[in-house]
């Protein structure tokens, strides 16, 4: 995914160090990020490359190497705005533009009070906006949002976005709603956009989808009752069920979405506990119910009590 890029290593904790001459720019316009192509490999320029810039916010590291934002986006000889960063190497470079831009978006959205309007500062102890005449404090925003692949009889269900310019098949998505846990995003959104009931969920992996600034959480999850589709016109354009060995392999590696759709094609999907194969315990749950008269009797529930089912993927 676009996040994997081992063995480098990412850090993000904030620095008020002043940038070095051989420290890298990431610097943004409407055309994309400012850099150049060589043998398809993406250069970003330097500090020392840039000595006009008036000020400069720390952005990352990877590994020993420093990442920072200019206050103005500076005109560099042989540098352009390249959009399609992501299709282009190091994966390591890649990774850094996707983050960039979000922190870019962020500093750019934040340059006002919201509550009072007064222009706001950069905080001197963390990476925050923090406004000098109330005190309001604005961190960057990350939005939870969940990815659901949603499974039956061997089959994936697979959704088509409704008016966007994205036309491959995806999987179930949406954002979480205030006082939701993940868990019920999940059942809701499944349940929104398609008409499905949904249970048996499995936490797969989590990934920072830093294009659309979110936090994305990866489940599967069964079907719970009828296979009938009924489509939310206004988010999807189509959702259909896909046997196994039909799936589409067209779809980035650089995605949750991706990935997910692969492992399920791979037969590497967390299995569904329907399918564990384990031994029951039969317990006898005695139930007081109340009877016609106000007499009082004993009901016995006799259920299957199974052990928990171990996710592979933690």
């Amino acid at each position: 995914m676009l996040q994997d890029i081992s063995p480098h290593i990412y850090h993000n904790p904030m620095s008020f160090l002043p940038p070095s001459a051989g420290d890298l720019v990431l610097a943004y316009t409407e055309g994309g990020v400012l850099a150049r192509r060589e043998a398809e490999l993406l250069q970003l320029p330097t500090v020392s490359q840039c000595p006009n810039v008036s000020g400069w916010t720390y952005a990352f590291s990877i590994d020993d190497v420093r990442y920072y934002l200019p206050q103005e986006v500076p005109q560099v000889p042989t540098f352009s705005p390249v959009s399609n960063y992501r299709a282009n190497g190091p994966r390591e470079t890649a990774f850094a533009c996707a983050v960039g831009e979000s922190l870019s978006r962020w500093y750019a959205g934040n340059r006002f009070c919201g509550a009072c309007g007064t222009p706001l500062a950069h905080s001197t102890l963390e990476r925050a906006m923090v406004c000098p005449a109330c005190g309001r404090t604005i961190y960057p925003k990350i939005c939870p949002a969940v990815i659901v692949a949603v499974c039956h009889n061997d089959q994936l269900l697979l959704t088509k976005y409704a008016g966007r310019s994205f036309r491959r098949y995806a999987l179930v998505a949406g954002f979480n709603e205030i006082g939701e846990t993940i868990e019920q995003t999940v059942q809701r959104e499944v349940l929104e956009e398609t008409g499905l009931l949904v249970h048996h969920l499995r936490f797969y992996k989590s990934q920072p989808w830093v294009v659309s600034d979110s936090l994305l959480f990866g489940f599967f999850a069964d079907l719970a009752g009828p296979d009938v589709i009924r489509l939310q016109e206004d988010e999807l354009a189509e959702a259909r069920w896909f046997p196994r060995a039909e799936l589409p392999t067209d779809h980035s590696t650089d995605s949750l979405t991706g990935e997910m759709i692969g492992a399920f094609r791979a037969g590497m999907e967390p299995k569904s506990p329907r399918k564990q194969k384990k031994s029951a315990n039969f317990v006898f749950s005695p139930v007081e119910y109340l009877k016609p008269g106000g007499l009082s009797g004993i009901i016995f529930l006799v259920y299957a009590d199974y052990p928990p089912v171990r996710n592979s993927q933690g």
